[in-house]
């Protein structure tokens, strides 16, 4: 029976005496303890950021500690001063810390889809809990320095009073070479010959109407021809000028041609007659026209260094006399942004653009460019206007307006920038100069609206013909 206690089994009699059991020690040896190098040990010592807890509502701001000793309250003091900045001396035993010194929190970045996502850590949140997030500065566009096309332009005349350059709604760029027009389609890049006015003439005007179907064409004898783009054929002729017509502008329904003669003509296309009235106010050539884009004031530009404005019951004096330009004023252009906005460039001996509120008469600003200002143009998908430039520097400038900050310098033309167009999608130039080449830049931005714009087919790089 001790055998059985001993063994606790429950075993036949038989068996218990010739069965032993010894029992067999089982030493159990802990693992070693190894420590990663990468791993960092925290103490679990926290330390609250003082400024943020509530201790007053436990009593524990009004009730300091008793000091036993004088000695030791000079101790507190000092130790104070030197861990929370106050002044031995002055201040509660228990003073807040300030959250610009120690102990302080460390902002933890926002996950992505926080919507404080993108607040820098360290940021300080005011007492409603919300932080003043600082606009971060918009980078300048760029823009490339380089034209993204080249045309050939054999005979493009180097004849500041001229204008042979213009861009139809239609994408179709008309160009004025010698003594015939050439149609260019910036879709197909397609060259059509529209007309040759022969040896006898010459070219000194071109002007889409804003539907992109007619092309007006001023003439060295004074004409001025009314062409059926799709057809290739003359519809209208129109006369009166006694010398070269070398400005043209169209309204919804007015045609206005300038002339050496000094004379501003009315032509209606819907009138058998050739002119229905004139304007007369200008001493010498009239080399700039522009129609506001409410068809209600005619800006010209002349030689003798007049910005006249006129509307269709000033037929004997215009509305407005500006005379502060110094030099002749070809380059004219009124803003789609802000009505009764116009601005003009003064030639060689000016070199200004200056901006004026046709309302009133008055200048707003002056920008000295530098150069001879051979054109100017508003982008009508942002507040911004380039200008092109001669002597001395035959330069393109864009400008940020109302403050005429520069945004972009583009050079490649070697003589004057003479002749100015944009697409009908606002966003590409082209530029033409006496070195008989078009040069087409991508400057303005796209449009805000998404509108459809039809493929320019311009972007492709190299050199080509025109004719």
């Amino acid at each position: 029976m001790d055998s059985t206690k001993k063994t606790k089994l429950n075993l036949p009699v038989g068996m218990q005496s010739s069965l032993r059991i010894d029992p067999v020690p089982i030493h159990f040896t802990p693992p070693p303890k190894i420590t990663s190098p990468s791993k960092t040990t925290y103490s679990d010592r926290f330390i609250p950021c003082r400024s943020s807890s509530r201790l007053q509502n436990f009593n524990l701001v009004e009730k300091p500690s008793p000091k036993k000793e004088g000695s030791n309250e000079a101790y507190l003091r000092l130790l104070r001063s030197e861990m929370f900045g106050t002044e031995v001396g002055t201040g509660s035993p228990c003073s807040p810390v300030s959250p610009s010194k120690i102990f302080r929190y460390k902002t933890e970045h926002p996950s992505p889809a926080s919507p404080l996502a993108g607040l820098g850590s360290g940021q300080d949140f005011g007492s409603n809990g919300l932080g003043e997030v600082s606009t971060p500065t918009k980078a300048p566009r760029k823009i490339p320095k380089s034209p993204h096309k080249v045309l050939d332009a054999p005979s493009l005349q180097d004849d500041f009073y001229l204008n042979l350059v213009d861009w139809s709604s239609q994408n179709l760029l008309a160009v004025g070479l010698g003594t015939s027009v050439y149609l260019w389609s910036a879709s197909t890049s397609k060259v059509t010959k529209l007309c040759d006015l022969g040896s006898r003439d010459g070219v000194c005007a071109v002007q889409w109407t804003r539907e992109g179907s007619y092309l007006a064409i001023g003439t060295g004898r004074g004409e001025v021809q009314i062409w059926d783009s799709t057809k290739c054929k003359r519809i209208r002729n129109f006369s009166g000028h006694q010398t070269r017509a070398g400005v043209l502008a169209w309204s919804s329904c007015i045609l206005s041609s300038g002339s050496r003669d000094k004379n501003i003509l009315q032509h209606d296309i819907r009138v058998p007659t050739d002119f229905i009235s004139t304007f007369a106010g200008h001493r010498s050539e009239v080399c700039g026209l522009k129609w506001s884009h409410d068809d209600r004031e005619l800006a010209s530009g002349g030689n003798d260094n007049q910005l006249l404005v006129w509307n269709q019951r000033s037929t004997q004096q215009p509305i407005l006399r500006l005379t502060e330009h110094t030099a002749a004023v070809k380059a004219i252009a009124w803003s789609p942004h802000q009505h009764g906005l116009l601005a003009s460039g003064g030639g060689t001996a000016d070199r200004c653009i200056r901006f004026w509120n046709t309302a009133n008469g008055k200048m707003l600003n002056s920008i000295d460019t530098g150069s001879q200002v051979c054109n100017l143009a508003w982008c009508k998908n942002a507040n911004e206007l380039v200008s092109t430039h001669g002597y001395s520097q035959n330069q393109i400038m864009v400008w940020k307006y109302p403050s005429m900050s520069k945004i972009a310098t583009l050079t490649g033309h070697s003589y004057r920038v003479l002749y100015l167009a944009a697409s009908p999608d606002g966003q590409t130039i082209v530029t033409g100069a006496g070195d008989e080449t078009l040069r087409f830049w991508n400057i303005f931005p796209t449009a805000k609206t998404s509108t459809p714009v039809r493929d320019t087919g311009i972007f492709s790089m190299g050199r080509t013909h025109i004719r």
